[in-house]
Formats: structure tokens, C-alpha cells, sequence
């Protein structure tokens, strides 16, 4: 479920140049942390001269004016390295703080303008996981992998280069044991990274269960499921515990066995330079330098070990990231090209037309016996009706006779296979998707109210007055709501809405949809959550509202559309009766049996009949039961 695998390069130049397009406003900082570095590596150097500089030259010449001038440029160079090392760690998490707080919001913002479609098939913890671990793991790229790890690179060389101009022969004995050094960081970087996989793979399954069983909070207590829910969470944490600790383990390691390289090193070069200063070619002082500069070349040898290691991280980061930045942004424009058409916005409604329109959510599939793919599995076959400006149109029929997915069509939040759907004459896909979207009031079955304000969730980015949004709260009889809240229209709600019932959320949504003054209103199960007398209440407030708007309703309730101007009833996604209310009933086909089934005429629906209905309209009345229409 989980696409945590790394199956790039360990270093992907592609990827690096995508990152540093985020570092390039900031090259300011770069550009100091990098002389910071420099400079810090610069004084590491100093020590090492200073010491032996006491012991050839001070202490033969019994001069303590040199020791003490020696021990001031030490402590300078000590004092210009931690001041070096401050600006650096300084910079470098500015720079990664900067370069975090741009790459969420360009993943938030994409995120918000992605398909439907795509969130259908990728669950929420995972999305979660990309803009908080993944982002965190580029922002440790910036603050100690690149920028540090070339200031090591640069310390290694100038160390490098000091020791070979000192004594190279020094040098030569000290670098023996690089060979083993290399062997043990490249064994080091493969544990890690495969230990890294993991953990990020398990961190990943741990957000989607959280994610999942919080928001169905309500349902694990309802069916007592608390306990097993918490042992199987306690299997996914202690498989994280698991690989975090093998992660710690390959660390454990690694760094006692440069240490261990380090001495070996160290007892090389004692053995290599006691011969030359007994013999007199070779100074105490230059021996005594060498030991510390070993000590400083190994230090940051071992650092790039664990930056590369930062570096492998980040790439396996970075390829999640801009794999999701990459996914198609939902449908805008029409693929031909065409230059974008817009519909007047008009108070009196628009004409909506479905022109033979079939729609699959999934195109086909793979057989597994044939390996052939196969034919889709059509939602909708061959959907075409127009609903005149100002009038209304409602869907009626089982679940999953296709009346949603007409909604989310007209909506855009898919697009149709065949056919086509047109505003005004004008094709949607020909519409930018702001602009239809905004002649558009949904109330949906749904409800969903943000975390926040009463006010702010009515008028959504609508900018109108607190005064417009109470009239349009009073227009559905959502204000009896305000008045019961203490803070009224400055009251937070919980998460989705979750301070107030069901029915309080429904009246709110009604008061949201017609707050932006819609051509074209659109209701999918609006009274589904409302009682009988609220019901009746927005029925009232939803006739004056409707009037003059183009209507198009879904209900399972056909009393609340018994005025339509006309009714399609959907059976197994195609339109198999039309008519108004009356027309129907006297047709005495699906929508009558439906009708009877609802005022409690099973018998005389499915136990008496009347001898001339279809199997389909049987089947239809006993597909209604079972939804319990």
C-alpha cells in the first residue's frame, strides 16, 4: 500500500537539480555557510602548527614570549572556529528552514488542485507522510548534508595537503588504513539505507492507521474494538521500534570501528616516525603535529560517511516528493487546446445538458486468466437529459444507479469517457474549472465543516459581508442554529463540525451553498440528515431559494421532490423513465413502485403484483429495500 520503496539512484543528479531550484533564492546563505566552513577548516590547521612550532622551536630556544604568542593564536583560531561553526549551523538551518516552508506549500498547493480521482486511490497517511517526514529529511540535507559535508570535503583536503607538504612519508603511513576505512563506510551506507527503507516504509503504515482509525473514532467504539484496534497498532509501533533500533545498531557499530582505524592510524605513524627522530631526521615537533592532524582527518572522513548516508536519504525523500509534485494537476482545459470559454454568470439559472454521456471509473482491467483486459464496467450508459434555465431536474433510483457520479461529473471531478456535458451551450471541459465551479452551490450528503468559525465556514472564500451571511443563514433557518451557539457566528466548531448534531451541520451546508448566490444549485441527499420538521422548514426556505436557479437534485426521499419540473429515474446507470411527479405515478413503473415502497406498500410492490411489471422493475423495488430507500 505503500510506495516507500527507493528505486532511484542512491545520488540522482535530476533530483539534486530539482532540489537546489528551491536553494537558488537563498544562495546568499549558502554562500556564507560555505566560507564559514572554509574558514573554520582553515583553523583546524592552526593547532597542530602551533604545537609543533612550541616544541621545535620555543622549547629548544627556552623562549616562553613564542609559547605565549603560539597559545594566543591557538585560542584566537579557537575562538574564529566556534564563532565559524555558530555562523554555519546558523545559516545552514535557516537555509533548510526556508527551503522546507517552500516545498510544503508547493506540495499543499498541489495537492489541493489534484484529481479526485487520485485520492481515490492513495490513502491519506501516506499524502501526510510526504509533507511532514519526507519534507523534514530534505530539510536535514540542507542543514547537515551538502553545505557541511563540502566544508568536510574541503577540511579533508587542506588536512591532507599539510600533512604531504609536512613529511609524505608521515603522510603515507597515516593514509594505510583508508582502504579499510572505505570498506567499512560502504558496508555502513548499504545496512543503513536498507534499514532507512524500512523505516520510513513502517513510519508510513503507522500514519495511515492513525489517520484511518481516528477519524472512524466513532465506529472502533461503537463495536468495542478498542483493544484489538491497540494491538495491532502496537504490532505496526513495535515493527518501527524494530527497525529504528537496527538502525541505531549499524551506527553503534560503525563509529567505534573508525575509531579503531583512527588508533591504528595513529600507531602506524609512532612506529613510522621513532626510527627518523632517533636517527635525527625527523623532529618531536613534527611527529606530535602529525598525531593531531590524523585525529582532525579522520573526524571529518567520518562525517562524510554519515552525510553520504544523509545524502541517500534525502534522494529517496526527494523521489517521493517530486513523484507526487509530478502527478497530473486535475482537469482544467480541454486536451485540444482550445482557448478557454467562460459562461456569464447569471441569476436566473443556466442551461445544463448531458449529451449521451458514459463514464467508468475504471476503464478495464487485466483478466487474470486470459491476460486480456477487460471490457469497463460503465457507471453511466448513455446519459443524456437538459434541464432549462430556472428549472428544476431530480435523480431518483436504487444505490448505485449512477446519481452521484452525475453530480461528480457535473462538478468535474471526473470527466466523461463519451459524450458530452455542456453549461450554456458550452462545453465544461472548454470552462476553467474555478469558473464553473463557481456558478455552482453543492450541498452535499456528506456534510463537511472545517475546524474553525461558524462565519468562516458559510462564506468559504466568498467575500461578503458577516451581515450577507446571516441572511443567507436565515434563508434556510440556519440562523436558530447561530442564535443557540454563546459566541453565535464567531463560535468554533470542532473538526467536520463535530460540536453540533447532524441535522445543525446539514442546515449550516444549506446556508454555505446559497451564502455565493448560485446559478446553478446542485443537491445530493440534501435532507438525508434532517428530521421531519426540519425538513419541512428547508423545503420551504428551498423554494424560494430554487426560484429562478437551475436545480439539480439527488434524493432517496421522493416527497421532497414531488414538485420538480421533471424526475429521471436512474436504474443500473441508465435513464430508464422521465416525467414529473404525477406523470410517473400514472405510468405505474420504477418510480411508482419506489413511491409505493416508501409509503409502506411492499405487499402490494413485491407480494401482490399487479402482473405487468419487468424483471428489472422487480428487481429495482428489491434493490430499494435492501438500500432502504
Amino acid at each position: 500500500m505503500h510506495d516507500d520503496e527507493v528505486t532511484g539512484k542512491p545520488l540522482d543528479a535530476r533530483l539534486m537539480r530539482r532540489l537546489f531550484v528551491y536553494a537558488r533564492p537563498y544562495w546568499g546563505l549558502v554562500v556564507a555557510a560555505l566560507a564559514c566552513l572554509i574558514v573554520d577548516g582553515l583553523m583546524q590547521l592552526v593547532g597542530p602548527l602551533m604545537t609543533q612550532r612550541v616544541i621545535d622551536v620555543a622549547l629548544p630556544a627556552r623562549s616562553a614570549s613564542l609559547v605565549w604568542q603560539s597559545a594566543l593564536i591557538f585560542a584566537g583560531s579557537l575562538v574564529v572556529g566556534l564563532a565559524c561553526q555558530y555562523g554555519e549551523t546558523l545559516l545552514t538551518a535557516l537555509l533548510g528552514q526556508r527551503v522546507m516552508r517552500d516545498l510544503r506549500r508547493d506540495i499543499f498547493g498541489h495537492v489541493q488542485r489534484l484529481s479526485i480521482a487520485f485520492f481515490d486511490r492513495n490513502p491519506v497517511g501516506r499524502l501526510v507522510t510526504r509533507v511532514t517526514s519526507d519534507v523534514e529529511s530534505l530539510n536535514e540535507l540542507f542543514t547537515a548534508g551538502v553545505v557541511a559535508g563540502l566544508g568536510d570535503l574541503f577540511t579533508l583536503l587542506a588536512i591532507s595537503g599539510l600533512m604531504l607538504a609536512t613529511d609524505w612519508r608521515l603522510a603515507i603511513a597515516a593514509f594505510g588504513v583508508i582502504p579499510l576505512v572505505y570498506l567499512a563506510s560502504h558496508v555502513f551506507q548499504l545496512k543503513v539505507r536498507e534499514s532507512y527503507r524500512d523505516v520510513r516504509a513502517r513510519l508510513a503504515r503507522i500514519n495511515a492507521y492513525l489517520q484511518e482509525r481516528i477519524t472512524g473514532i466513532r465506529i472502533v467504539q461503537l463495536f468495542g474494538r478498542e483493544a484489538s484496534e491497540a494491538k495491532r497498532f502496537d504490532e505496526l509501533n513495535r515493527g518501527h521500534l524494530k527497525a529504528n533500533l537496527d538502525s541505531i545498531t549499524y551506527y553503534a557499530l560503525y563509529f567505534p570501528v573508525i575509531e579503531v582505524l583512527t588508533s591504528i592510524a595513529l600507531a602506524s605513524l609512532i612506529v613510522a616516525g621513532a626510527r627518523r627522530v632517533e636517527i635525527g631526521s625527523l623532529t618531536v615537533g613534527t611527529v606530535a603535529a602529525f598525531l593531531q592532524l590524523v585525529r582532525r582527518f579522520f573526524q571529518p572522513l567520518q562525517d562524510l560517511s554519515d552525510k553520504f548516508n544523509t545524502l541517500q536519504q534525502a534522494m529517496a525523500a526527494s523521489e517521493r516528493v517530486f513523484r507526487l509534485l509530478d502527478e497530473p494537476e486535475a482537469i482544467g482545459l480541454a486536451p485540444a487546446g482550445a482557448p478557454a470559454r467562460t459562461v456569464e454568470r447569471k441569476r436566473h439559472g443556466v442551461r445544463v445538458e448531458f449529451d449521451d454521456v458514459w463514464f467508468a471509473y475504471d476503464l478495464g482491467h487485466v483478466a487474470r486468466d486470459s491476460g486480456r483486459t477487460a471490457s469497463p464496467e460503465w457507471v453511466l450508459k448513455g446519459v443524456s437529459f437538459t434541464v432549462e434555465p430556472g428549472r428544476t431536474l431530480a435523480l431518483v433510483g436504487h444505490t448505485g444507479a449512477g446519481k452521484t457520479t452525475i453530480i461528480s461529473l457535473l462538478l468535474r471531478f471526473y470527466d466523461p469517457q463519451r459524450g458530452r456535458i455542456l453549461v450554456d451551450g458550452v462545453d465544461i471541459r472548454e470552462i476553467p474549472v474555478s469558473e464553473l465551479r463557481a456558478l455552482i452551490g453543492y450541498v452535499q450528503q456528506d456534510i463537511f465543516l472545517f475546524a474553525g468559525d461558524v462565519l468562516t465556514n458559510i462564506r468559504l472564500s466568498n467575500e461578503i459581508s458577516e451581515v450577507e451571511v446571516a441572511a443567507a443563514a436565515s434563508r434556510v433557518g440556519a440562523d436558530r442554529v447561530v442564535r443557540r451557539l454563546p459566541a453565535g457566528y464567531q463560535q468554533t466548531l470542532g473538526e467536520r463540525g463535530a460540536s453540533i448534531s447532524v441535522g445543525e451541520r446539514q442546515l449550516l451546508s444549506f446556508a454555505r451553498a446559497i451564502a455565493a448566490d448560485p446559478a446553478l444549485l446542485v443537491l445530493d441527499e440534501a435532507t438525508s440528515a434532517v428530521d421531519s420538521e426540519i425538513e419541512a422548514e428547508i423545503q420551504a426556505a428551498l423554494a424560494t431559494l430554487m426560484s429562478g436557479r437551475t436545480t439539480v437534485a439527488v434524493a432517496h426521499r421522493l416527497s421532497t421532490i414531488v414538485g420538480a419540473d421533471e424526475i429521471l429515474v436512474l436504474h443500473h446507470g441508465q435513464v430508464r423513465e422521465r416525467g414529473t411527479h404525477r406523470e410517473l405515478l400514472a405510468r405505474r413503473g420504477l418510480y411508482e413502485r419506489l413511491y409505493r415502497l416508501q409509503a409502506g406498500a411492499i405487499r402490494d410492490a413485491l407480494l401482490v403484483p399487479t402482473g405487468d411489471e419487468s424483471g428489472d422493475e422487480r428487481q429495482a423495488a428489491r434493490d430499494a429495500i435492501r438500500a432502504g430507500v
